[in-house]
Parts: C-alpha cells; structure tokens; sequence
C-alpha cells in the first residue's frame, strides 16, 4: 500500500481534553470523520454543502489508540482509500504526531455508497471510483 498522500491538519482544543489532560478517545472519532470529509473535498467529490449529497455513510468503524495527544501537539491526519468495492470503500486513516512522526492511533472505516434521498445503498460511482483510486494509486 502506497504513502499516505492526504493530510489533514487537526488543532487539538481545549473542549477535547478530558479530565486526564489528553485528547479524550471519543474526539478521535470526529478527527477521522473531519479528515475523511476534507479528503472527499479535496478531490472534489464533495462541495460540502449538502449533507444529503454526500453519498457515503458509515457501515464499520474500528480505532486503535497508540498513545495520548495533548493540548500543545501538532496533529495530522492521513487518509487513503484501502480499496474499492461495488458499494463501499475501505478507508484506512493514521493520526499523528507532525514534529516526530510518532503514529498516535490508526483507524479503518468500512464506507458505503449511499443515497440519502431515498435511503438505500448504491453502487460507487464510477468518478469517485476513478478519481480515488488515481489519487491513491489503486488498480482500477
């Protein structure tokens, strides 16, 4: 599997802290959710304006802790897609430490292709498909 090609800066605020001074586990979640949501804008598959255009929802999700992040650390987050289904994605996302590299937690997210006006599972577009794989270095 390729380098992480996506980055997404994350400011770790004071609201994420916990009573134990780190970044508390639930906030990993929405740091993964916000990187995946700007990779999608990134290659232009998401405008970020309706929510119901999004065309993905969440099926799985599985989060590995690797150590604490605190207020002062500089944070980023990789995003890649793993591979492509007929509906769903695998995305694959690291967090990490910008200044040494340390890997602070890794998360995997079964995505499905989803349309939200009626409410049912779809087929990956053949443009996400194209574009997420070129940009990721996946077999088409």
């Amino acid at each position: 599997m390729p380098e992480y090609r996506f980055y997404y800066p994350i400011q770790v605020r004071y609201g994420d802290l916990d009573p134990q001074w780190h970044v508390n586990n639930a906030r990993f979640l929405t740091f993964f959710e916000q990187a995946r949501i700007s990779y999608l804008m990134n290659l232009g598959l998401f405008d970020g304006h309706s929510f119901f255009d999004l065309g993905l929802i969440v099926a799985d999700t599985h989060i590995a802790y690797k150590a604490p992040i605190f207020l002062d650390q500089k944070v980023q987050v990789g995003v890649r897609i793993a591979s492509i289904g007929t509906k769903s994605l695998r995305v694959e996302c690291q967090m990490e430490d910008v200044d040494t590299q340390e890997v602070l937690s890794t998360a995997e997210f079964i995505m499905v292709a989803y349309d939200y006006h009626v409410q049912s599972s779809k087929p990956v577009p053949a443009e996400w498909r194209q574009k997420m794989a070129a940009f990721d270095g996946l077999p088409t």
